[in-house]
């Protein structure tokens, strides 16, 4: 059979399902889980096409068919290069995969990365990296205005669609509608003293920043800086949000913990003992994943001592009480286990699309 009696008899499937109606097609389209969007493109250019259209992910919108997707930015030890991955799940697995037609990114470090919505934003670090975002939409990269001053900041996170950056001088804000920043730096009315090794998350449009061993709120609003005494005694490094609560490890009693800055207590999360004791010598991290929490960790894989990414997705639920439990919903391996080249994670993102 000749190449060309092949290729029309592979081109055949396309040609009868592009027969339908434009609209029915993004519909049947749209109600797809993301995760199989790399498959549908190969059917051919039209759905190729399709798949990478705004048009697509509007109608996604629109028809409720949103799906949070969790992505991971990784950096090589190797090479001091860092890739964008996503997570491709699959009925037995699930695996996170670099993002081949996304350039990588020199480590440098004070890189901070923060998603907003369909993106993610690239902010500080290196002059020569300056600032750029990610449509995760169609994995393009387009460069923004950068700020000097970004080098010696910490990014916060996202309130109203904008983010906000603290330095040792004041906090710069970056509106991500305008694509423009603050021209006016605001003034801080605390002092800090070594943001290299800062941490912040949001609650409630208030920004909790932790730094080495103090713990302080801004409210962007009202420009107001307090101090957040119960967190200070606390190891809340690496801290995520899912529906106003701080989740949190301690790395002493080997726990996963939640702070309600409400009720200003904190809680144990129970149920979750059998994951945390496959963690290895570094401690997990938690990452807010659509309501529910994602623990990444490194796990010894074998005698020799290499090692993987772990990923655990917990569901979370208050009982009867006022007890914290988390329901894990799976379990497994994302990426490794490692050969002679070690990548080593570098943040988790929950983008939406």
């Amino acid at each position: 059979m000749s190449s060309k009696v092949r290729a029309a008899r592979v081109e055949q499937p396309p040609a009868l399902m592009m027969s339908l109606p434009y609209d029915l097609i993004v519909d049947i389209v749209a109600r797809v889980p993301r995760c199989n969007y790399p498959i549908v493109s190969l059917v051919s250019k039209s759905f190729q096409s399709l798949v990478a259209s705004s048009h697509l992910y509007t109608r996604r919108y629109l028809s409720g068919c949103t799906e949070h997707c969790l992505y991971v930015v990784l950096s090589n030890d190797e090479t001091c290069e860092r890739h964008l991955c996503i997570i491709r799940r699959k009925v037995n697995s699930n695996r996170f995969v670099i993002i081949r037609s996304l350039p990588y990114v020199r480590n440098s470090g004070g890189c901070e990365y923060v998603a907003v919505g369909s993106k993610i934003y690239a902010v500080g670090g290196s002059p020569f990296t300056g600032m750029f975002s990610i449509d995760c939409k169609s994995h393009t990269v387009q460069q923004l205005p950068g700020i000097p001053q970004l080098k010696d900041g910490k990014v916060a996170d996202i309130i109203d669609g904008k983010i906000y950056v603290i330095t040792w001088h004041g906090v710069m804000v970056f509106d991500t509608e305008t694509q423009m920043w603050d021209p006016v730096m605001k003034k801080l009315d605390v002092e800090l003293h070594n943001m290299s090794y800062g941490y912040s998350v949001v609650v409630e449009d208030k920004i909790y920043l932790r730094e080495v061993r103090r713990s302080f709120v801004y409210e962007p609003k009202e420009s107001k800086w307090e101090s957040e005494d119960m967190l200070n005694p606390e190891q809340w490094d690496d801290a995520c949000v899912v529906d106003d609560v701080l989740y949190y490890y301690d790395d002493f009693y080997k726990q996963l913990r939640a702070y309600d800055p409400k009720q200003r207590s904190f809680r144990v999360v129970k149920g979750v003992e059998e994951v945390l004791s496959k963690v290895g010598l570094c401690s997990p991290r938690p990452y807010s994943y659509g309501g529910k929490l994602a623990l990444l960790f490194y796990k010894d894989s074998d005698p020799k001592g290499t090692s993987g990414i772990w990923c655990a997705e917990i569901a979370l639920e208050t009982r009867q009480g006022g007890e914290l439990w988390g329901e894990v919903q799976w379990c497994d391996v994302v990426f490794g286990p490692f050969g002679d080249r070690l990548f080593y994670l570098n943040t988790c993102l929950a983008v939406t699309v």
